[in-house]
């Protein structure tokens, strides 16, 4: 099970938005798996959102920085 502290956003699409996502001890997962883990509750300190009908993972609102998925 990985944590946001763990889950970096790849900014790999075509608008900068990620298509996948590296854990750290894991290597690159794509989005949607990660997607898929993260609905069935796999992760902590994560959710999924909804953009333009497209699914990406977020991490939970806190006033802590370093739990960002994104870089």
């Amino acid at each position: 099970m990985a944590t946001s502290k763990s889950i970096t956003g790849n900014e790999d699409g075509k608008n900068g938005e990620n298509q996948t996502y590296t854990i750290i001890g894991r290597g690159g997962v794509s989005r949607a798996k990660l997607v898929k883990e993260v609905d069935k509750g796999l992760h902590q300190g994560v959710h999924t959102y909804q953009r333009n009908g497209v699914k990406y993972v977020r991490a939970n609102p806190n006033s802590n920085a370093t739990d960002n998925v994104e870089k």
